[in-house]
């Protein structure tokens, strides 16, 4: 009845209210209206022969960047103001026009300028970001100060700050020429942040022979190397690399192929589709399916997960969007053709954007639905049976020719069911509401505890993951500083709540004033939230 309390979590409420919100608006329309922002950015591949192989010269980014830390990729960067002011000579062969598709079918694509490959500067961003990370730029060996010292003194001036690219360019008296790159494929990133690459690849022959060759000054890179394709694949196989889709379909295509055989099938990724979405694996047995959700802004996905490499279970499949579910049922039987097969559904938590598609793809795929026992009583009420429960430290081995062991963890705090999955051969975490690749964790009492998610986050740091996948935003390499972050956010919080209080600031609206005076006017009610799971922790502490 109208008049009965509506005894939901504010949180749920928000979620609730996008959910309802959503009836009159298509899918695509609700995730225009959240569009990340695109950015255009450019990487160079360089490749040399030797007698017996092929070599790629492939970068790790030093652990410590916010985005894509600890990854290995091919040289290269974001788009920079300077680099549409700056003079190309030349053009790279076969290169796009701007008409070639950038997303997948059917993808909302609103916001992506479709510009030309030699437009505002995206050539030029390619042999900046090239000489910033390698020191080499092509033609620089038939310069007369192309010697190691000359290019690498302008070099190191570029990265200390003390002139720009064009500068170094003047003062070298060198002109950029693009002819020798040979354009290789565009790939647009998935919707896992706040912002997406349109990111351009070009292939650059290196001899071993050149006077100039590519050496990493220790910074935003941590280490290059020459590698041989088949090697890198079999370290990323293995799980001792993470890398991002393109990267590995470059490699793969080199391996098997070459630079010239291969060039046509290096452009066209479409052998990567897994029905309408691209084949995302950052870490060998962890697909990722970003779904768009009615979750709370600034996300607009939530992130399922395929787990395993022969019998698999699928993780959190959140979307109610009719187009998202139909997208992840095609993806999971084109799967099914390489000889794999979901054999459950298992949910790190309640929470409406992570359990929206759960009985349409119950139905569809004719597995049972695991979760936490607290989890399953939450989801009975809306009509969602739990068929079997997940346990704190159960083990759960999917077999199969190529098995892979799943370790179980209850992480309390933002939900009282929240779990955790540990891929023990990887070290992957998938992570659900436990942290997020942007932004915060809602911690909203009473089903929020602002205790337990205090210990569910040591609890997680101490598993020791190599990568964690969170429920919303992109994938974290090397996470102990994501944990440490959160806890010490938290910790900066609760302290500025505490001194507030003990200044004599009791009430809601000043303690929000004193305490969250930096958030926007539309996240206070959640923000009011977390000021109460404070409290509430405060007081359990004899602090207040």
């Amino acid at each position: 009845m109208g008049d009965e309390p509506d005894n939901r979590s504010l949180y749920e409420l928000a979620l609730a209210r996008l959910a309802e919100e959503s009836v009159t608006d298509s899918a695509h329309e609700l995730a225009a209206r959240l569009q990340p922002a695109v950015r255009a950015s450019s990487a160079v591949v360089l490749w040399r022969r030797l007698s017996d192989r092929l070599e790629v010269f492939w970068v790790r980014r030093s652990p410590q960047l916010s985005f894509m830390g600890g990854w290995h990729a091919f040289p290269g960067g974001a788009r920079s103001r300077g680099d549409a002011g700056l003079e190309v000579a030349g053009t790279p062969s076969g290169s796009d026009d701007g008409s070639r598709e950038v997303g997948m079918p059917g993808e909302f694509m609103g916001g992506v300028d479709l510009e030309p490959v030699l437009a505002s500067g995206i050539v030029a961003g390619a042999l900046r970001e090239l000489f910033e990370e390698t020191g080499v730029l092509p033609g620089a060996e038939a310069h007369p100060r192309g010697a190691p010292e000359g290019f690498g003194a302008a070099r190191l001036s570029l990265l200390a700050g003390e002139m720009d690219f064009a500068e170094a360019l003047t003062d070298l008296g060198f002109g950029l020429c693009a002819d020798d790159l040979v354009y290789a494929g565009r790939w647009l990133t998935p919707p896992l942040g706040p912002r997406r690459f349109d990111n351009r690849f070009f292939l650059l022959e290196w001899p071993v022979d050149r006077q100039l060759q590519p050496e990493v000054i220790p910074g935003e890179l941590e280490e290059g190397e020459w590698v041989d394709p088949k090697v890198a694949i079999a370290r990323w196989e293995s799980g001792g690399v993470i890398a991002a889709p393109p990267i590995l379909h470059i490699l793969r295509v080199l391996a098997e192929e070459g630079p010239q055989n291969g060039l046509e099938r290096m452009r066209d990724p479409s052998e990567t589709n897994l029905g309408p979405f691209r084949r995302i694996e950052f870490r060998p047995g962890v697909l990722l399916f970003p779904l768009e959700t009615p979750t709370l802004p600034p996300a607009g996905h939530t992130n399922a997960y395929v787990l395993g490499h022969e019998n698999m279970v699928l993780v959190d499949p959140g979307s109610p969007y009719k187009s998202q579910i139909e997208g992840l049922v095609s993806a999971i039987r084109a799967l099914e053709a390489d000889g794999r097969k979901v054999t459950a559904i298992w949910l790190t938590h309640h929470h409406r954007d992570h359990v929206g598609g759960v009985e349409a793809l119950r139905r569809e795929l004719g597995v049972p639905v695991c979760a936490h026992r607290l989890t399953a009583l939450r989801l009975a009420p809306i009509g969602i049976q739990i068929d079997q429960i997940l346990e704190d430290g159960q083990r759960v081995v999917l077999g199969g020719g190529s098995p892979s062991a799943l370790q179980v963890f209850h992480t309390p705090g933002h939900a009282r069911g929240h779990l955790v999955f540990l891929d023990e051969a990887t070290g992957s975490l998938i992570a659900g509401d436990l942290v997020a690749g942007f932004g915060t964790i809602v911690i909203d009492p009473p089903e929020g505890d602002m205790s337990e998610y205090f210990a569910s986050l040591e609890k997680a740091r101490a598993l020791g993951a190599t990568t964690v996948f969170p429920g919303h935003g992109p994938t974290i390499h090397q996470p102990a500083g994501l944990f440490d972050r959160f806890i010490q956010h938290r910790r900066w919080r609760e302290e500025k709540i505490l001194g507030a209080w003990l200044g004599g600031v009791r009430e809601t609206e000043g303690l929000l004033n004193s305490v969250y005076d930096e958030i926007e006017p539309m996240a206070r009610p959640l923000a009011a939230r977390q000021l109460e799971a404070h409290l509430v922790r405060l007081r359990e502490l004899g602090s207040i």
